[in-house]
């Protein structure tokens, strides 16, 4: 049996940190509201030159020196994000040109917000069991700096900007086991940006809105159900789960998911509190800090899952 295999990590965050007690000086808010709410302490902020793909570079750069391959070795690139560069040429395009791949590999974008990486890193793991392509790059990339109303304290103390990338390739020795994605597209109104270009010009609000207390309930439910189908579907327990590696989104969901899965804290990868919710880059990011601290060995089995727009949601279960 074949299966894909993660070879190579890494990540990348923007200079400029912003904290709770810059925010402050922003909006009616304070670091201890924001921390006991979310566990958030800071986040990166990009600048103004820089774009989605310009971080992606970054963290790919890592990731392809992680894996001790070269860039051209790479034969398909699938970029996860919610704020492309562009409406097009996709971001994916962007960073291949960016990277110097020349042989014309496929690049594209997926986009389900928050569960973008694992959507995107699902569609590698099929196109690589195809035994097509050698190396894919998947990244997640962020700059949701630039649709957050920062007069809503609702919704700008939650948000940084950052990228995180891995090299997958084929590998007979356990990989990704297996991949669960979702998506309920009734719950839309809860979490968008709902903004549109229409003739040159911006209809609706092209800012964050979220309705926290809905999300709140709807992740912690699907985040556990995901979970509990990757299990079922590969006869484990929560006993079985060495790592949980989850979306970044606020500390309470992180806990409230660990407590349902029976799993220590001490297991649980948690970047929350540096980087804030950023998105598609969120699970990638915390796999490239864990795995660049040692905290991972090899043969433990992790599980990924975030929840997102849409609403999306998914889990992908592993071998590291």
């Amino acid at each position: 049996m074949m299966y894909s295999r993660i070879v190579g990590t890494g990540s990348y965050l923007p200079e400029r940190i912003l904290s709770n007690h810059d925010l402050e000086g922003m909006v009616d808010t304070s670091h201890e509201w924001i921390f006991t709410r979310t566990g958030i302490i800071e986040r990166h902020i990009a600048d103004e030159s820089e774009l989605a793909s310009d971080l992606a570079l970054q963290a790919s750069r890592r990731a392809i020196e992680s894996a001790g391959i070269g860039a051209d070795e790479i034969d398909l690139v699938i970029v996860a994000t919610t704020t492309p560069d562009m409406l097009f040429p996709s971001t994916a395009a962007l960073l291949q040109s960016k990277l110097g791949i020349k042989n014309n590999c496929p690049a594209f974008d997926v986009q389900a917000v928050c569960t973008g990486f694992i959507y995107a890193l699902s569609t590698a793991d099929c196109y690589l069991r195809s035994g097509k392509y050698r190396h894919a790059l998947v990244v997640g990339t962020e700059v949701l700096s630039r649709i957050i109303d920062w007069t809503d304290r609702s919704t700008c103390v939650l948000f940084g900007d950052g990228a995180g990338a891995v090299i997958l390739k084929p590998s007979v020795s356990p990989g990704i086991l297996s991949c669960h994605l979702h998506a309920d597209g009734s719950y839309n109104p809860i979490l968008a940006a709902p903004g549109r270009v229409c003739n040159g010009q911006i209809q609706g609000s092209p800012f964050v809105s979220m309705n926290g207390n809905a999300v709140f309930k709807v992740a912690v439910n699907v985040l556990e159900q995901v979970a509990e189908e990757a299990m079922l579907a590969n006869k484990m327990s929560p006993s079985d789960i060495d790592w949980l590696v989850p979306h970044q989104a606020n500390i309470r969901i992180i806990e409230a998911t660990a407590k349902k899965l029976s799993l220590n804290m001490d297991r649980v990868v948690v970047t929350v509190d540096r980087h804030g919710n950023t998105s598609a880059a969120s699970i990638p990011l915390a796999l490239d800090q864990a795995a660049r601290e040692g905290r991972f060995r090899e043969g433990e089995t992790l599980l990924l899952e975030g929840v997102g727009g849409g609403i999306t949601w998914g889990a992908v279960l592993l071998k590291w």
